[in-house]
């Protein structure tokens, strides 16, 4: 829905209304109570004309107690309609939102990573969570008022002619001036909430990235320029909301004199014939007076309501957008990588993040089933490219890469990716324990297998030294734990994994001095008997590999045991490696 769109989208509205489906008797509650509480409060102002006109200006009690009893009883069962309504209509709303939410968070769940790379977390973000409490404001406080309101006016506007219709004439007479009013009024409201949710993205995407980040500001002394920006960011979003209140300012005010004149003419007119030739009772003054803001007040509401409508609609617009992103690698397997004894072989493959840019170029690698092999290279030679790749994180443009000569398409992706484990320099810990953090809370683990493991890999008394040992709260993104603990973490995550195929990307470039020997300890346990891949940036850490890939440039350069690269004149590794050693020698003399 653009701003040059109908501001109303009628398929988007049915697409809403899939959801309902499920809560069919809730839905059908908040119905009836809407019907119910237009139909009451119409009904109201009937008895009142019955009670002026046949008991106040006749000083008669025939019947007064009665019509008393029926008033009490109406106003008793709007009461209850209202509160029916308000219920139903909020719980219908949560329940949509929850199978909203639940259906976005696992469609985005399954994305490739290409639409990650493109995308800003804190829009996403704001989908998930802000936009969604707009869409639940469809329901509880847009669409069934609008209904309900609309139906009230329709009652009301029934009962006014049947009542009198001269009286009628003159009230509708201003009707035309306040819809015209109302559809300006709408259309503008549209643009200036479409310009809000913009911002309020803006903002969540801005907030989360530096927050994220707010080490690397402090260091560089950014606070200063990013407190500027912020201010840029927040003053545009305070002034697509003003939009908002400049034309909330001019309609509400516009209304209310239309329905200021209109009752004072009512009045005015009725009043003059009721006394001159008593074509109008005093009943039916008074129940016109009392209808008037019946019939007026829910039209200038309308537009307010309309607010929570629209911003919901559009909120509903930009989820389902993502829901009808398709952005995920194909995952037609339909074999399980069960049992794989892990060897692996690239066969020609090329890969680019853009057209423009070619990472990777007819790659070919052969890594023996069981060996441990170290690629290395510089920052932007492929390294961890070919491991993204080997994952199905990125579709390959051309050429086959296969595990145990099976293409790794002919994988489901499930399988595949539970038979590779993965650690990363950057470790991402989640707000929990390390116990959960080490199992992912998969039940199946027992505390037991997880200690049993920690003490194999050598670091159950660094995890029991804790304060609550296993039950540690790591805190967000593990911020309580230095870098090689939180690496140690995530080692021993992957060891329960058990995987065939091991991969350690950087995982020991930032280590601590202290987490090191646990470290070395640790990767010596867990590439035992198994397919290890080593990126490696400090050398002295994959002398022991079975075979060392050399990549430049998406290509492979050389590849051989350390023993052989090393006495290779004028070699690529021979020179990344006296360059490396050159530079621990000078920082320990300096």
């Amino acid at each position: 829905m653009n701003k040059n769109s109908n501001i109303y989208n009628i398929g988007l509205f049915k697409r809403l209304l899939t959801y309902v489906k499920s809560y069919r008797n809730i839905f059908v509650f908040s119905i009836f109570s809407v019907f119910g509480l237009s139909i009451f409060s119409a009904i109201r102002p009937v008895v009142l004309e019955k009670i002026v006109d046949e008991n106040i200006t006749k000083y008669s009690s025939e019947y007064f107690i009665e019509y008393i009893l029926i008033m009490l009883l109406l106003l008793i069962m709007e009461v209850v309609c209202n509160y029916l309504f308000i219920f139903n209509a909020g719980t219908l709303g949560q329940f949509v939102v929850r199978d909203i939410r639940v259906r976005l968070f696992n469609h985005i769940q399954g994305f490739k990573m290409k639409y990650y790379d493109k995308s800003s977390v804190g829009i996403l973000i704001t989908r998930t969570v802000t936009d969604m409490e707009r869409i639940a404001d469809i329901f509880g406080q847009g669409l069934f008022l609008i209904v309900s309101d609309i139906l009230k006016m329709l009652l009301v506007s029934i009962v006014m002619i049947s009542m009198n219709w001269e009286l009628s004439l003159i009230v509708f007479i201003s009707l035309p001036f306040i819809l015209l009013a109302t559809k300006i009024f709408q259309k503008y409201m549209k643009s200036a909430f479409d310009q809000v949710r913009n911002e309020v993205a803006n903002l969540n995407s801005f907030v989360q990235e530096r927050v994220t980040g707010i080490n690397i500001l402090q260091l560089f002394a950014r606070e200063e320029i990013e407190f500027k920006k912020f201010k840029e960011i927040n003053h545009r979003h305070k002034n697509a909301w003003l939009k908002t209140v400049w034309y909330n300012s001019i309609f509400f005010p516009v209304a209310e004199i239309f329905s200021s004149l209109t009752l004072g003419l009512v009045v005015w007119y009725g009043g003059m014939n009721t006394v001159l030739d008593n074509s109008a009772s005093l009943g039916e003054l008074t129940a016109f007076i009392m209808m008037i803001p019946m019939l007026f007040r829910p039209l200038n509401q309308i537009a307010n309501k309309f607010n929570t409508l629209l911003m919901g609609m559009v909120a509903a617009e930009r989820v389902f957008n993502i829901l009808d992103t398709e952005s995920k690698i194909n995952d037609n397997g339909l074999k399980k990588a069960d049992n794989i004894k892990g060897e692996i072989i690239y066969e020609n493959v090329s890969f680019s993040y853009s057209k423009e840019d070619k990472l990777i170029e007819n790659f070919n690698l052969k890594i023996k089933s069981g060996s441990t092999n170290a690629i290395v290279g510089a920052t932007g030679s492929g390294k961890s490219t070919i491991i993204k790749l080997l994952n199905r994180f990125y579709n390959i443009d051309k050429g086959k890469i296969y595990i145990d000569d099976i293409n790794i398409s002919e994988y489901s992706i499930s399988s595949l990716r539970k038979n590779i484990g993965f650690v990363s320099q950057d470790v991402h810990l989640f707000t929990d324990s390390i116990l959960n953090n080490i199992t992912l809370k998969n039940n199946d683990i027992p505390f037991i297998r997880v200690k049993n493991a920690a003490k194999e890999i050598k670091i159950d008394s660094f995890i029991s030294s804790l304060p609550g040992g296993y039950n540690y709260n790591v805190k967000e993104r593990g911020v309580s734990l230095s870098t090689g603990q939180r690496q140690l973490i995530s080692f021993l995550r992957v060891y329960i994994k058990n995987p065939q195929i091991l991969v350690l990307d950087e995982a020991t470039s930032s280590v601590d001095t202290d987490s090191e020997l646990l470290i070395q300890n640790a990767i010596e346990q867990i590439t035992k008997n198994r397919t290890s891949i080593i990126i490696a940036h400090r050398l002295s850490t994959i002398m022991k590999a079975d075979n060392i890939v050399v990549m430049d440039k998406g290509k492979i350069v050389e590849s051989g045991k350390h023993s052989e690269l090393i006495i290779k004149k004028n070699g690529y590794y021979k020179k990344l490696y006296n360059s490396q050693l050159n530079k621990e020698t000078n920082l320990v003399i300096g």
